[in-house]
């Protein structure tokens, strides 16, 4: 049985660290330029050249896309940029359009080309286009099913990678190729700022009747036309690994550190227990439900890996996302039997919180202590973003998670 990849998204590089801990086998970034996350972190030059040496002492990948549409002024900057990168080395570069791809063969032939969802691979002869492009890799569009998925693979060559979502939100454009927000508000989705106006609610104005909105009902349940589940596949491991997957990326390049970590870690040990024992994993299935849920989500869908999705798919009465728990921090070094964190939410001495490890375990504490970085007890951490030594009464390992469990969804 083959050992697929994990892929894990990290949007700065605290979360870069904090996948490659809690399990990623590759992690996937984006510059300031040229990916389709214009409104993430992304990496500085200086934080990415961290971020790669990071992983790779880890034994981890890095992949960084530059998965825009081009236009013409872009082609000189995406030149320059992959001369910077020539020097970053990273492992592989994610790539849409076939004028980047050139530029990314001739700059830096030895970095891996990957071609991103972007770039509607629906067949297997699309596959071996690029295949003779030189491409590595061939990221599966969202609207296969695990069935296409298998009858590619069993038409292209063994070396040819095939990297698929299985986890995340979901996009209501063909194969994420939106042009929505660009019309309706000057954004370019294609250009990596989408502002996502299929979670949008829409109503009905009458020519004749201006400022008389009339709501837009889909069925009784809403007005939220557009607006899709996220995908989770946790259930469906063993068809993953039969569909010949090379590498199962999960979506989420805008995601906190403990959205990250909670996937990553879920599916990490979802992934090691079927190779380990198809039992093993079945017997474990109510633990990643339970952990999978335990960041936030919209309600979840198989999307289209079964064929065509049914309404069920859709959410019709809100935009929200499901929250059980409230991010706090990453513990980082001990100094004098305590703790630091950067805050992230407030919380409160003699308050009950969760410690998240790598290894599954939580951890039930009680925050002894809490200090400023002067030394001055404090008792509560109202600031976000405040530089704190903690106190939680239990031994604590770097890039341990703390959060808390919220009383209502």
């Amino acid at each position: 049985m083959k050992r697929p990849e994990l892929l894990i998204p990290a949007s700065s590089l605290e979360v870069l660290k904090i996948a490659v801990v809690f399990g990623a086998d590759a992690v996937y970034i984006g510059g300031e330029a040229f990916g389709l996350r214009a409104k993430a972190k992304n990496f500085t030059k200086e934080e990415m050249a961290e971020g790669i040496a990071f992983a790779h002492e880890h034994g981890v990948k890095v992949y960084v896309t530059a998965n825009i549409l081009a236009h013409n002024g872009d082609l000189e900057g995406v030149r320059e940029y992959f001369v910077e990168l020539k020097e970053l080395k990273p492992d592989a570069l994610i790539i849409a359009d076939p004028g980047v791809f050139m530029i990314a063969k001739e700059v830096c032939p030895e970095i891996e080309r990957h071609i991103s969802t972007q770039a509607n691979n629906t067949n297997y002869g699309t596959y071996m286009f690029w295949y003779a492009q030189g491409a590595k890799r061939v990221v599966s569009a969202r609207e296969l099913s695990l069935q296409e998925i298998k009858d590619i693979r069993s038409n292209i060559p063994d070396d040819l990678e095939i990297e698929t979502f299985i986890h995340g939100a979901m996009c209501i454009s063909y194969s994420g190729r939106c042009l929505l927000s660009n019309y309706l508000v000057g954004r370019d989705a294609n250009q990596g700022a989408c502002t996502h106006p299929c979670r949008w609610k829409y109503s009905i104005v009458e020519e004749k009747r201006p400022g008389e909105y009339m709501p837009v009902f889909e069925n009784e349940r809403g007005t939220y036309i557009f607006n899709s589940k996220d995908l989770c596949m946790i259930e469906h491991i063993p068809e993953l690994f039969d569909a010949g997957i090379d590498s199962f990326k999960i979506e989420g390049r805008m995601k906190t550190a403990l959205y990250v970590a909670t996937v990553a870690r879920t599916y990490r040990k979802a992934i090691d227990d079927y190779m380990e024992s198809p039992e093993l994993y079945k017997e474990h299935m109510p633990w990643y439900l339970e952990q999978i849920s335990n960041c936030t989500y919209r309600q979840f869908t198989t999307g289209f890996f079964f064929g065509k999705p049914s309404e069920e798919a859709q959410i019709y009465d809100n935009n929200t996302y499901l929250k059980e728990y409230t991010y706090l921090g990453i513990v980082g070094d001990c100094i004098d039997g305590l703790y630091q964190i950067e805050q992230r939410n407030k919380f409160s001495v003699g308050e009950e919180i969760e410690v998240m490890k790598p290894s599954g375990e939580n951890l039930i504490v009680t925050v002894q202590k809490i200090l400023d970085e002067d030394g001055n007890e404090m008792e509560s951490a109202p600031h976000p973003k405040q530089k704190l030594l903690i106190d939680l009464g239990t031994p604590l390992v770097r890039y341990d998670i703390l959060r808390r469990k919220e009383e209502e969804c």
